[in-house]
C-alpha cells in the first residue's frame, strides 16, 4: 500500500501567473492564477503549481553552478511541429541539444524542460 499519492508539482518561479499560462499552453490545461500562485490542472485531475519565489534565480543548464532543480519531459507526436509551437507561447530553445529523440527548451523563468519522442 502506498503511503501518498502523487497529486502535482510545484515550481519556484517568479512569475507564477506567466508561467502556468506558458505550461497551460503547452499542455492545453486549465490555468487558475492568483496573487502568488498559480495552478494547471488537467481535465482527469493531474495537477502542476507555480508559487512564487522573490529572489528567484533561474537554473544555467548545461551547467551546475546554478543547478536545473528540476525539468519536465512531455512527449510529443513530432519534434520539428512542437517545437514551432512551444516557440510561439514564449519558449526559447537552448543552444546545448545533447539528443536526437529530443530537444532543450527554457521556459520564461529559465527552467530546462524536453520535448521528446518514443
Amino acid at each position: 500500500m502506498a503511503i501518498a499519492r502523487f497529486p502535482s508539482i510545484v515550481i519556484d518561479c517568479p512569475d507564477p501567473g506567466a508561467l502556468a499560462t506558458f505550461y497551460g499552453k503547452l499542455l492545453d490545461w486549465k490555468v487558475d492564477i492568483s496573487e502568488d500562485w498559480a495552478e494547471i490542472r488537467a481535465e482527469y485531475g493531474q495537477c502542476i503549481s507555480f508559487q512564487q519565489v522573490e529572489a528567484y534565480t533561474p537554473p544555467a543548464w548545461p551547467a551546475q553552478e546554478v543547478p536545473q532543480q528540476m525539468h519536465l519531459d512531455v512527449i510529443v507526436d513530432d519534434l520539428d511541429s512542437a517545437e514551432t509551437a512551444v516557440l510561439g507561447i514564449g519558449a526559447t530553445k537552448h543552444d546545448h541539444q545533447p539528443g536526437t529523440t529530443f530537444r532543450v527548451f527554457l521556459d520564461a523563468a529559465g527552467h530546462p524542460f524536453c520535448l521528446c519522442v518514443n
